[in-house]
């Protein structure tokens, strides 16, 4: 018999059959105590069971995040074309150590490529210093030859005669020349030093100014295709860069109605422009190189050959994009874009 049913009947029948309802209570009471504990176990061994599994489920993310952190650096072994010979050996060769080698090579690297990027930009500066300078040193002589030949030929026009003339002509157009040549360099070197007038710039009204600014004539249509966005930036380059494509677009145009279109449109991220027009177009061969300072596609073109170098500056100081389309004869189009 179990020990502990002898001595609930010793404790419990000591008046035999007449306490009976004491005994069998006894015994209910024993059984409910059991179940009681029967579930504080099964309670306690879910209990354990859940954070054996959740501690299984952290040893399997763990035992994954190692598998993939070893694929990604074979993967970067592998990229890096490692000598076989060396890698084979896997105990003299040590990742870790490989890895830790080529980060330090890696940031030194990036150290040296910083200093020479911020060398570069201040010999740059100093350049556009220079030429800022020499350009306003120029200006004055300049005046000087155009107000003395013009003097020149107020006061002996009674002895001018068509060579003469042609002459001095030439002296005074190759003047203008220089002079356009030095406001395109002094505009050039100003595109990088308006870092502090920056602001919300509408440009349907920008342009409105822009167009005061240009000589246009009768036979040439100017159209703005849809309303223009706000832009953050300096209405120095937003001028310049407006300024130079439009005047492009009328000065390289032999038609007798010259139209340009002005438009653009948007995404998330950017905004894009063009500007369209009906002229000669521009070949081929030169449509590649378009953009070098200095570049004309004619040598007798009065003009400084820097205009679509600035714009292409512009474009660049802003992190945007410009390229264009053109057939000879039919018309050309620039596009550019803006990050937003």
């Amino acid at each position: 018999m179990n020990s502990l049913l002898k001595r609930q009947i010793d404790k419990k029948l000591k008046g035999g059959l007449n306490d009976l309802d004491i005994f069998l209570t006894a015994i209910d009471d024993s059984y409910n105590n059991f179940e009681n504990q029967i579930g504080l176990l099964q309670r306690a061994m879910k209990i354990s069971s859940d954070e054996l599994f959740e501690a299984n489920q952290k040893l399997r993310d763990e035992a994954e995040s190692l598998k993939e952190v070893n694929k990604n650096l074979q993967f970067i072994l592998n990229s890096m074309s490692l000598d076989v010979a060396i890698t084979s050996n896997v105990d003299s060769f040590n990742s870790s150590d490989y890895i830790k080698k080529q980060s330090i090579e890696i940031v030194k690297i990036n150290k040296q490529r910083e200093e020479l990027l911020l060398n570069l930009e201040k010999q740059n500066q100093v350049l556009n210093e220079y030429a800022h300078m020499v350009s306003h040193d120029l200006k004055a002589p300049l005046r000087s030859i155009d107000t003395l030949i013009n003097w020149f030929i107020e006061d002996n026009q009674a002895m001018m005669n068509e060579t003469n003339m042609k002459s001095l002509n030439l002296i005074l157009s190759n003047v203008e020349k220089m002079d356009l040549l030095i406001k395109g360099i002094l505009n050039y070197t100003a595109i990088d030093n308006k870092e502090n007038q920056d602001r919300i710039i509408d440009l349907n009204i920008l342009i409105k100014e822009t167009l005061r600014t240009i000589h246009i004539s009768e036979h040439v249509e100017i159209t703005i295709k849809n309303q223009l966005p706000k832009v953050f930036g300096n209405d120095f380059r937003y001028k310049q860069l407006f300024q130079n494509l439009i005047q492009n677009a009328i000065k390289y145009n032999d038609k007798e109605k010259i139209t340009v279109e002005i438009g653009n449109s948007e995404s998330d991220a950017q905004i894009s422009f063009y500007i369209k027009d009906n002229g000669i177009g521009i070949p081929e061969q030169y449509q590649t190189r378009i953009f070098d300072i200095f570049s004309k596609l004619e040598n007798n073109d009065p003009s400084s050959g820097i205009g679509l170098s600035i714009v292409k500056k512009i474009i660049d100081f802003y992190n945007g994009t410009i390229w264009l389309e053109s057939q000879e004869n039919i018309g050309t189009t620039f596009y550019f874009t803006l990050p937003k």
